[in-house]
């Protein structure tokens, strides 16, 4: 005859099925933990790969002379990258006028209005804006500006890269807003400070920070885009400082004498691109320090 179990054995059965059910925790626990450790290794390795590899190929080419030098005609040794440096400096700034305050002023109207029926078109709208290809953004640009002028320009590079730069600020500076707290708004209210310079001496510097991860992770997105100059900026072999004229930058460069069958050119490419790379990795942590500094803030 079967025999009921005891209390005994039935406490023993439960300390064995929770001592299984602790290692099968533990088991899920290191599973996780590892997967987790290999796809950071799977993205961390090729990018590692990558900027090993443009390090190895254009360290060589890059010297004084070749940061502060103009171009060289073909057969004439060394040559710098002195016009497509200052020309991409032209560009990012004129962008940057264009777009940060507009993008600021937006992000603020969409954080202050988050109900509203214009903050949901104009949100909409950046949605858009943001998965537009860029090289549709420099045929806009050229449609704009360049026909109607009769001539490719900066003006009309940096207009196209300001409508990229655009997206980015407005993200960022919404999001920084919605994130800090209500009661400052209101203890600046209750003292009796207008809205408006609530919002302009009060939240605004709150958020700076945030804001200003916002528009160098914008830099950082405008400073490799290539397409849109194509047709606006259009390049120049020549030091130009005239925001009328074409000028070059480092992403058109880097394509002219990428697609160049000189070899030496191909140096000058690899060390522009690493030159580039170098740019937007700086911007990338600057905006890193600064979201921490702001995390940690509030």
């Amino acid at each position: 005859m079967l025999q009921a179990p005891t209390l005994s054995e039935k406490k023993r059965s439960i300390n064995d099925m929770n001592g299984t059910g602790v290692l099968l925790r533990i088991f899920k626990d290191y599973l996780f933990q590892t997967a987790v450790i290999v796809g950071s290794i799977t993205v961390f390795v090729p990018l590692l790969l990558i900027l090993g590899y443009i390090v190895r190929n254009g360290i060589a080419a890059v010297d004084w002379q070749f940061l502060t030098g103009p171009p060289r005609p073909i057969g004439e040794p060394g040559g710098g990258i002195a016009n497509a440096i200052i020309g991409s400096a032209m560009l990012i700034v004129i962008a940057s006028i264009i777009a940060v305050p507009i993008g600021i002023a937006t992000g603020i109207y969409l954080s202050e209005n988050r109900s509203s029926r214009a903050a949901v078109i104009v949100r909409m709208c950046i949605d858009i804006l943001q998965g537009i290809p860029s090289i549709v953004v420099g045929i806009i640009a050229y449609a704009w500006i360049v026909v109607s002028s009769g001539t490719f320009s900066a003006l009309s590079g940096g207009v196209a890269l300001a409508f990229i730069m655009l997206p980015v600020i407005i993200r960022a500076t919404e999001e920084t807003m919605n994130m800090i707290p209500d009661t400052i708004r209101e203890a600046s209210l209750a003292l009796g400070v207008s809205y408006t310079r609530t919002v302009l001496k009060v939240l605004v510097p709150a958020g700076v920070s945030g804001i200003l991860t916002g528009i160098l992770l914008s830099i950082a997105r405008i400073a490799g885009e290539t397409a849109p100059l194509l047709f606006t900026s259009f390049g120049n072999p020549y030091m130009s400082t005239d925001i009328f004229k074409p000028v070059d930058s480092l992403p058109h460069i880097i394509f002219n004498y990428a697609i160049s069958p000189y070899p030496e050119w191909h140096t000058k490419a690899w060390g522009a691109a690493l030159v580039l790379i170098v740019f937007v990795l700086g911007l990338n942590i600057s905006a890193k320090i600064l979201t921490r500094r702001w995390t940690v803030r509030f």
